[in-house]
Order: structure tokens, then C-alpha cells, then sequence
């Protein structure tokens, strides 16, 4: 198995794809709009990964966070807010905002298993300072750590008693970048003082059982690397610091944040440390390259695979995703 999540270029796999992911034994998939049609197509789209697979339990990721970015939309599938909108909440009523968190992520995670989806790269544990840039400001759960923790907290075991795995993100944090990623490379010139703030959500919470990492240079601990390729912010603070012993993979290796070819750059997160390589754009010689340039997934790593996906093994999804939605919306209406 290659330590690689591939994207896809449609609804259906084409037959390029399915004989390349034949070879090739990625360790997992993920689906974006464009993968996207209805319930009936995207349930036989999971269908025939988990049957090309070989693997009932192969990962299948989704970008699920509610507001704009969500891959499932209406008509088909019911909007959710983002997490400005729980945040507010939690300045009035703290733990009507947390339930609010659970029941929209059992809402989501519902909506998931249906149609067969069982790793959601959600929820946002950065936190926000005055100059976050929109790429995550419009997304998180505000500006103090223990706030963003236990509402992160709330969506992990929504998502779970779904069925779904959550996926902390953006290791060691997202707060402080003021460019977006997709674009540029953010450095961060705080003191390994105050980037504690950053970290303190994701120590709450490094018994997650998969996280992502961020594009961003820490000058406090790696001048010249951003986390995800560099082996002092991986093994250092995210495994010793943190604590995490997840699954860990990165955020998607095309952004422009990174320099380098596809396969040098998965080569590069691999040897600094990272479990897994996400690639999302589903591009048949950047795929290529990075299959011939990373060797199978080392023994540590499947195991954290196997851990974290052994936490929704034989769950069944109960429950009603209307009701769910209903609860989350007379919760957020106090605000």
C-alpha cells in the first residue's frame, strides 16, 4: 500500500484511473464537488473504491466543514454554517454552543455514511488571532484555545458516533498565517513562547485519531522549512510536544505554498516524517510520479491507520440528520 490519498477526476472512476489505483494500492481516496452528483452516484462511487480496494475500511476523505467549504451541497444535501457561527454562540452559552458543535457534526457525519464516506477532514483547531487570513478566519472557532478545543472535541465524537473519522487540522496551527496557503507560503515570526497559544488545541486534543499539517514556516523552531516537510516540527513539537501519535498526513501537496515537483514534494513529507501524502487533483502524471517516488507504507503508519480507522469499526450510524439539524438550529438561534 502507498502512503498516498489520490483525488479523482469525476463522478465515476474512469478506466485510466481504475487501472492505475490497481497498481499503484493508494492507502485512500478524496472527493471533492467535482465528484459530486447524488446520493445514488456518490454511494456507487464509494462502492466501487472499497471493491477496487480490496479494503472495507480504505479511507475515503471528504472537506465537509459547513459554510463554503462543503463538497455536498444543496439541492441535494442540506447546507451547515461554519464555525464563526458557533463561536458566536459560545460568547453567550458556552454549552449550548458545544452541543450545538456535536449535534451539527452528527447531522454531517449522518450524511456522510450514508452515502459511504468514512474520514472528514474536520474540524479547524487554529486559532484565530486579528490578522488570520480569510482562508481561515471564515472557517474556525474563534480566538481562545480552550474554546476552539472543546467545540473541536464536540465534532470529533459527533462525527465518531456517525461513524466518520475527524481529522484535526492544520498542525501545529493555521492562526497566524496571513497569506493563504493555496497561494503562498506563510512565515510566522512568533516566539516559541507565544506560538503555545497554537498549540494548546491540539495538545487538548492529540488523542485524535488522524490530523493534517499546515504549509508554514515557524522561524521559532525551523527557519528554512515549512511543517509539513520539516522533520524538527513533526517529530519535535507535533509527536513530542504535542503529543500526537495519529495518523498524520498533510494538507493537500499542490498548493503553491510548497515548491518542487508532485513526487519530490511527497517524498519530502514523507521523509520528514509525515504517515501520508494527500494529493487531490487527481492529475494522471503527478500521480504517476509520486507512486514511482514513495516506497509502501512503513509499519508505524499502518499501524496509526489501523487505529484510527478500528475507531468507527462496527459502528451503525443512528439517528435523524433532520433532527440533528433541527436541534443545532434552535441552539444557534440563541445567538
Amino acid at each position: 500500500m502507498k502512503p498516498v490519498i489520490f483525488g479523482l477526476s469525476g463522478p465515476s472512476l474512469t478506466a485510466d484511473e481504475r487501472a492505475f489505483f490497481a497498481d499503484a494500492d493508494p492507502c485512500g481516496y478524496i472527493l471533492f464537488k467535482r465528484n459530486v452528483e447524488t446520493r445514488a452516484q456518490l454511494r456507487a462511487l464509494t462502492h466501487s473504491l472499497r471493491a477496487l480496494s480490496g479494503r472495507s475500511d480504505v479511507p475515503i476523505l471528504i472537506d465537509q466543514e459547513g459554510g463554503r467549504v462543503a463538497r455536498m451541497g444543496p439541492p441535494e444535501w442540506p447546507a451547515s454554517p461554519a464555525g464563526p457561527a458557533f463561536d458566536a454562540l459560545y460568547e453567550m452559552a458556552p454549552i449550548s454552543a458545544i452541543e450545538a458543535a456535536r449535534a451539527n457534526a452528527m447531522a454531517v457525519g449522518l450524511m456522510l455514511a450514508e452515502v459511504g464516506i468514512n474520514v472528514d477532514c474536520w474540524p479547524l483547531l487554529d486559532v484565530c488571532q486579528p490578522d488570520t487570513t480569510p482562508a481561515i478566519a471564515t472557517r474556525a472557532y474563534g480566538s481562545e484555545p480552550m474554546r476552539v478545543a472543546a467545540m473541536g472535541r464536540a465534532i470529533i465524537e459527533g462525527l465518531r458516533l456517525a461513524g466518520v473519522v475527524g481529522v484535526v487540522k492544520h498542525m501545529p496551527g493555521h492562526g497566524r498565517a496571513i497569506v493563504d496557503t493555496h497561494y503562498h507560503l506563510p512565515t510566522v515570526t512568533a516566539t516559541e513562547a507565544e506560538l503555545e497559544i497554537d498549540l494548546e488545541p491540539f495538545r487538548a486534543l492529540n488523542t485524535a485519531p488522524m490530523g493534517m499539517t499546515s504549509h508554514i514556516v515557524f522561524e521559532a523552531w525551523d527557519r528554512d522549512r515549512p511543517a509539513t516537510l520539516s522533520p524538527i516540527i513533526i517529530n519535535d513539537i507535533i509527536r513530542q510536544r504535542i503529543g500526537f501519535d495519529g495518523l498524520l498526513m498533510t494538507d493537500d501537496i499542490d498548493m503553491k505554498a510548497l515548491s518542487g515537483t508532485a513526487g519530490e514534494k511527497a517524498a519530502g513529507a514523507l521523509a520528514a516524517g509525515c504517515d501520508l501524502v494527500l494529493d487531490c487533483w487527481a492529475r494522471m502524471e503527478e500521480m504517476v510520479e509520486i507512486a514511482s517516488l514513495v516506497g509502501d507504507m512503513p509499519a508505524a503508519s499502518r499501524d496509526r491507520l489501523d487505529r484510527a480507522m478500528a475507531t468507527v469499526a462496527g459502528t451503525t450510524p443512528q439517528g435523524d440528520i433532520a433532527e440533528f439539524i433541527a436541534k443545532r438550529d434552535s441552539l444557534l438561534a440563541l445567538a
